[in-house]
């Protein structure tokens, strides 16, 4: 098996050379941007659907939670159906289906069927980054790591953009532009993908069968949990409310059905390992608790900002761009050196970063600073954070099994996307309980950044560590 992996390593670069890398990167970083865009484009067109949809906030906002409810059930499926069909066609087939539903998300005059759709468009973006990383992981050769390690620049802007998009589509066009606007751009993608991106060199078996069971228990286990957790979020729902505990109690049963079922099978859906093992299980624990936790803590900035200090939504709204301005600078800093530093170093000095910008965001502003500054300030390092942490912690799981790439690109996604949602559901549970939601978002920043200093502590010098190309 090593002289395998030897060998495939030595002719790699010849063949990664072949490709265009950088049109190839360029297609695959639109198809990236396209889908983080529009986790965030519809929050601003929340009313002008309610209105025009003839509909409540709540069945509105529902937009924004089935898109990431689907995300997160079919971002594991398509890494699997990456590796076994082929990470260009499922490239393809996702683009396609991101596309058609686009249209129709635009075109439809019903909120019900308008929320069963962006579950269907959420399923299509969820195939973008499994298939994208297995695309660069067997094209690009030595350059596999820094181009993986670029993503984590991409999908800050797309949500950074996002809402800025939508505010000039809802002002200028109409709500439906913050769908329509995918269609020619997902037809500009696909067109090129099929001249650009190369057919899969590897034999992709389609003769086994598919482990349907396994899909279907894990689909179960975190449709339940994401359900659950974020009707915990709903003001006025207990955590005793059936919405609550029945969701939870299904995510449970299914849970242990699925591990079950993992060790019991011959043909898993999921190797084990790729969830439990010991390297594999640390690194999906980092990017709980080190990766999704804080994404959803600085989501909350501009609620805080209102709630404790009364700034205006509209320079609240700014400190996630400042954010994510620092995201990406340093995400590409990091990329340069990560072959030097390996990969504990970045997630701690990432993470501790991470844990003072946190820590300060609950701090009243000092030395005379305003509070919009003071604030900026810590979203920036948060965002420093962040930009450190995302390249080595995604290759850090990676470089352990670069076959099952797809696999674990889609693995990391859900478990950072987990975190994030937990994080804001119960946080909003927690606001919506208390006389002074300003002060209590404070704490919660303090116990998010006891949690990552504590996770820094305990989780890095596990991370399995490698330095150079993998």
């Amino acid at each position: 098996m090593q002289e395998e992996d030897k060998a495939q390593a030595a002719t790699t670069p010849d063949m990664a050379s072949e490709v265009p890398r950088v049109r190839i990167f360029i297609v695959i970083a639109l198809a990236l941007l396209m889908m983080s865009l529009d986790s965030t484009i519809v929050a601003t067109a929340l009313h002008a659907m309610q209105l025009g949809l003839n509909t409540t906030i709540n069945w509105a906002g529902w937009t924004l939670t089935a898109y990431a409810l689907g995300f997160v059930v079919a971002v594991p499926i398509t890494g699997k159906l990456s590796e076994r069909y082929g990470r260009r066609r499922v490239f393809l087939v996702s683009v396609l289906v991101f596309t058609l539903a686009s249209l129709a998300c635009g075109m439809v005059n019903d909120i019900y069927l308008l929320i069963a759709l962006r579950v269907v468009q959420a399923a299509g973006g969820a195939g973008f980054t499994p298939s994208a990383t297995g695309i660069i992981v067997d094209h690009f050769g030595s350059a596999r790591d820094r181009a993986v390690s670029l993503f984590g620049s991409i999908f800050p802007i797309g949500a950074m953009v996002g809402p800025i998009f939508g505010g000039l589509f809802v002002e200028y066009w109409h709500w439906r532009g913050v769908f329509l606007v995918n269609v020619p751009i997902g037809i500009a993608i696909m067109l090129a993908a099929w001249r650009l991106i190369p057919h899969d060199r590897k034999n992709h078996r389609s003769d086994e069968p598919l482990d349907i069971v396994g899909m279907s228990l894990m689909a179960a286990c975190v449709l339940g949990g994401m359900l659950g957790v974020n009707y915990l979020g709903e003001r006025g729902v207990g955590f005793i409310a059936p919405q609550v505990w029945v969701p939870l109690l299904v995510a449970v049963l299914a849970g242990w059905a699925f591990v079950r079922h993992l060790h019991r099978s011959a043909q898993p859906f999921i190797a084990p390992r790729l969830l439990f093992g010991p390297d594999f299980g640390v690194v999906n624990l980092v990017n709980v608790l080190i990766g999704g936790l804080p994404v959803g803590a600085i989501a909350l900035a501009p609620l805080y900002a209102t709630n404790r200090y009364g700034i205006s939504a509209l320079s609240s709204g700014t400190l996630l761009v400042a954010q994510g301005l620092a995201s990406v600078v340093f995400s590409v800093l990091a990329v340069v050196v990560i072959r030097r530093t390996g990969y504990r170093g970045p997630i701690a000095l990432g993470g501790l970063c991470v844990a003072a910008g946190l820590l300060l965001l609950a701090v009243p502003p000092q030395a005379g600073a305003s509070p919009y500054g003071w604030l900026a300030g810590s979203a920036v390092l948060v965002g420093v954070g962040m930009g450190i942490t995302n390249p080595a912690s995604r290759n850090a799981g990676l470089q352990l099994a670069p076959e099952n790439a797809s696999s674990l690109a889609a693995i990391r996604s859900m478990f950072m996307q987990g975190g994030t949602i937990l994080l804001v559901s119960l946080a909003t549970a927690v606001l919506a309980a208390v006389d002074d939601p300003g002060m209590a978002q404070a704490w919660i920043y303090v116990v998010a950044a006891v949690v990552v200093a504590t996770a820094l502590l305990v989780l890095v010098p596990r991370v399995p560590e490698h330095k150079g190309a993998w």
